[in-house]
């Protein structure tokens, strides 16, 4: 029986390369979005208070995302550039340490949770009672249990990086399938179930997260890809410092991006608790909403990040220049259909997640206002996957961390102003056109200076 080859990301047509790894990462982050906001559609039923408490559970979910950032981007990009060297196990010794890293980080981030859960609900001086209880239930078992997560985010970048986006796209598809088939049943109760609630949202996240990770290992047991480092890496065998290091090297810069972006926006959750739980449930859901662009930017920054990552191993600087730009012309445009759709119909999107008059007002503006910066946040996200492929994620955590701390102070500013919680949005919006703008200019400026097949 014939092998089939990995993704060749060094060579060929660059459009057809790029779509061929970028299309099932595209369709995977696709429904994650759709994961969520199946999710928030069900939870939604339950009322505002319910969906706020599972809005600021949830930032502790967002914040795991820093931690697990380390060992997946630093695994991810470390193994790209070694494939693209042709270094097969010099890769899977990256993989497997990686994989090390993310079972360790799993495990000491839930038993912080567990331990100090009321104290890490205390900062969000929650004053409802319901909401309060809503969140304590909801973060112990999504962050308790959130060793399945990360193993799911590092072996979807470690596959990716080798060239393999299908099999990610099969776990994740099952996934979905599970989550819809399990949020109403143990959300709302249906026959022997009984009716769980928050509870029940929080069981079949878990539950679905842990189907894909079943399907991910299957998928890789059996795969007949030529060559596949996920294939008999020995995770349990001892590797040298120097994977550990060049993982940590790479791999913090943006663990510290991630985490940080997350601390504010639990400071500015604080800011918008003040309005009320219609606020904090209309910035939870509205994000859940803004992922159908964030989500499908991510994706391609993941296929971009592996695609850069393998050509500058191979010093093809003008190949990576070339994906850039074919990337960003792709992404460009789908930015503006997601503007589009908030600027000009925030009230039926809105309506399928809200169904108070009060709370509905709220996420019409929030909808029309952060569409105006839906284009400029894919461009960001695409470009920092670009710079981390060439190992550059230091410069993307400090120009990240330095724009998106300017939104603390600028929302502070704002929501003194007759725009009161809008000021929040708005602060949300300038500082994503900013960064997007800054990111572009950067590629572009570093893009010059990459070396070639010629330099020694």
């Amino acid at each position: 029986m014939s092998k089939t080859k990995t993704i060749d990301l060094t060579s060929g047509p660059i459009l057809k390369t790029l779509a061929e790894l970028a299309l099932p990462i595209m369709a995977s982050s696709l429904l994650g979005t759709a994961y969520n906001i199946t999710d928030m559609a069900w939870i939604g039923m339950l009322g505002s208070k319910a969906v706020a408490g599972v809005g600021v559970g949830g930032m502790y979910v967002w914040l795991s995302q820093g931690l697990v950032a380390l060992p997946r981007m630093g695994g991810q990009v470390n193994v790209a550039q070694a494939c693209g060297r042709g270094d097969y196990e010099q890769a899977r010794g990256y993989a497997a340490s990686a994989l090390r890293l993310t079972f360790l980080l799993g495990i000491l981030f839930a038993a912080i949770c567990i331990v100090f859960i009321h104290p890490l609900l205390g900062f969000f001086n929650l004053g409802d009672a319901e909401t309060y209880t809503a969140a304590k239930l909801y973060t112990l078992i999504t962050c308790g249990l959130i060793l399945f997560s990360f193993l799911n985010l590092t072996l979807t970048g470690l596959s990716t990086a080798q060239g393999d986006s299908k099999t990610p796209l099969m776990a994740n598809l099952l996934g979905l399938v599970g989550n819809m088939i399990l949020d109403p049943i143990l959300i709302l109760g249906f026959g022997p179930f009984p009716r769980l609630e928050v509870v029940g949202a929080a069981v079949a996240t878990v539950t679905s997260q842990i189907l894909v990770l079943i399907v991910m290992l299957i998928r890789i047991m059996h795969s007949d890809l030529e060559p596949n480092i996920l294939q008999n890496m020995h995770v349990l065998s001892r590797f040298p410092a120097k994977y550990y290091i060049s993982i940590f090297k790479i791999g913090f810069p943006t663990a510290v991006q991630s985490s940080i972006y997350c601390m504010i926006s639990m400071i500015l959750t604080r800011m918008v608790s003040a309005f009320g739980a219609g606020a904090i449930a209309t910035q939870r859901v509205g994000g859940q909403i803004e992922s159908v662009s964030w989500n499908t930017a991510d994706g391609f920054a993941a296929a971009l990040n592996a695609f850069v990552g393998q050509n500058y191993g191979a010093k093809k600087p003008d190949r990576i220049r070339k994906g850039y730009n074919i990337s960003f012309k792709i992404l460009a445009v789908w930015g503006l259909i997601v503007t589009g759709a908030f600027v000009f119909l925030p009230g039926p999107i809105a309506s399928l997640f809200f169904h108070e008059k009060d709370v509905l007002a709220i996420a019409i503006n929030y909808l029309i206002i952060i569409g105006f910066s839906e284009t400029f946040m894919t461009i960001e996200l695409m470009t920092i996957g670009a710079l981390s492929g060439l190992g550059m994620t230091k410069l993307c955590s400090i120009i990240s961390i330095v724009l998106t701390s300017a939104r603390i102070p600028l929302a502070m500013i704002l929501t003194q102003t007759s725009l009161g919680l809008n000021g929040v949005w708005w602060a949300l919006t300038i500082t994503s056109i900013t960064k997007g703008i800054v990111f572009y200019f950067t590629f572009h400026h570093t893009s010059r200076h990459l070396p070639d097949a010629n330099d020694n």
